[in-house]
């Protein structure tokens, strides 16, 4: 493994600093979602019912048209892992209030439980991270992944509430 304290390099597009950078997001996933694992899996449930709680309890009310674009999955995939969250009590779904063709989702009091439970190791993370790096490393962080994500994702990034 490299030394991630090294100083700064000019040369950091190289070959070998970008998959240092490629192996580093595998180490950083691999630890951030270990524990949320083990808690899904407690419930039989995998890393597509865990994106489905985050981004409902980000967004309440979202719509699952919205839900789709965000995860860009199938609404096939998307009706298995809801199906299964519906049916197990997390999520409820609620039809629009002006059109009632769109189904509105929302966590339940136990969705909201989950919730909290998958991503307080997250957030302790991240903010560990975030308290060792300081601010001009956070706003650094912050511009690469936001780089890192398509024109569309870059408009949801951050934005709570009902979503975009």
């Amino acid at each position: 493994m490299t030394d991630v304290n090294r100083g700064s390099n000019p040369l950091f597009l190289r070959d070998e600093d970008l998959r240092e950078g490629i192996e580093m997001l595998f180490f950083a996933y691999r630890d951030f979602t270990t524990k949320p694992d083990a808690i899904l899996a407690e419930h039989g449930f995998g890393r597509a019912h865990h994106r489905v709680i985050y981004f409902v309890g980000r967004h309440p009310g979202i719509a699952v048209k919205e839900l789709l674009a965000i995860l860009k999955i199938t609404k096939q995939s998307l009706a298995r892992v809801l199906r299964r969250l519906v049916a197990k009590g997390f999520v409820e779904q609620r039809r629009g209030v002006e059109d009632g063709r769109h189904r509105l989702l929302f966590l339940t009091a136990a969705g909201a439980e989950l919730e909290a439970r998958l991503t307080a190791d997250q957030r302790a993370r991240i903010a560990r991270a975030y308290r060792e790096a300081g601010a001009d490393a956070v706003a650094g962080y912050r511009r690469v992944l936001t780089g890192m994500v398509d024109d569309e994702g870059r408009a949801r990034v951050g934005r709570p509430g009902r979503g975009p």
